[in-house]
């Protein structure tokens, strides 16, 4: 049974269509006893991809593929690299299902246009005169409203400035991970691993939080 309805499938077509750049989903996983969702995050991009030509997949096995793997900064998996005309830092870390599929259409629909949608002019301008690595992990749960939100702001960054990196991680999916981080409820923003800002923080929340980390 396909994962994506015809009503669905439809929607994304529109959106996808219109993008002047081809986005490749580069999908890393591990062998299935390994990798509860990885056959699901397969079935899911591969529909996405039969939408519209401008979505195209690439498949590579983290334990085996290294060389890819280091070239896109993979270091667990199920994880996607989300790649436009170049690659702006686009990661997702885990099953974007229901409240996070939106995350994952935003973030495709970002690097196909390479340009961020929802940022103010005041961040625009912050983000212009960057010149400090910034590594923004977003920590979400798919039943998570606010989520996507938190996660769309990261990825409109990355698309934003070179020097912001956007990973998106689904909490529940690496629990060490969350425990490292003291994930307690989501969303939860981390920037260069000191800074932390709870829940969907507004766009000045963020800047102001990226320039305390910088400093």
């Amino acid at each position: 049974m396909a994962l994506l309805n015809d009503e669905i499938s439809g929607q994304v077509r529109e959106l996808f269509d219109g993008m002047p750049s081809v986005v490749r989903l580069v999908f890393f996983k591990l062998p299935e006893d390994q990798c509860e969702y990885c056959g699901v995050i397969e079935e899911l991009i591969t529909e996405l991809a039969e939408t519209s030509a401008r979505v195209v997949v690439e498949t590579h096995r983290l334990d085996v593929d290294k060389d890819a793997a280091a070239a896109y900064s993979i270091d667990k998996a199920p994880a996607l690299a989300i790649v436009g005309e170049k690659d702006y830092g686009l990661r997702f870390f885990g099953l974007p299902a229901n409240y996070e599929f939106s995350t994952l259409v935003h973030g495709i629909q970002a690097a196909g246009h390479g340009a961020p949608a929802q940022l103010d002019e005041a961040t625009s301008s912050y983000l212009a005169s960057l010149d400090k690595p910034v590594h923004y992990q977003v920590f979400v749960t798919p039943g998570c409203p606010y989520c996507p939100g938190a996660a769309v702001l990261a990825y409109d960054m990355a698309v934003a400035s070179e020097w912001v990196q956007a990973e998106v991680v689904e909490a529940s999916e690496f629990p060490d991970i969350a425990d490292h981080y003291g994930v307690m409820g989501v969303p939860l923003n981390i920037i260069n691993e000191t800074g932390r800002v709870e829940g969907r923080a507004p766009q000045n929340m963020i800047v102001e939080t990226i320039k305390s980390v910088l400093a």
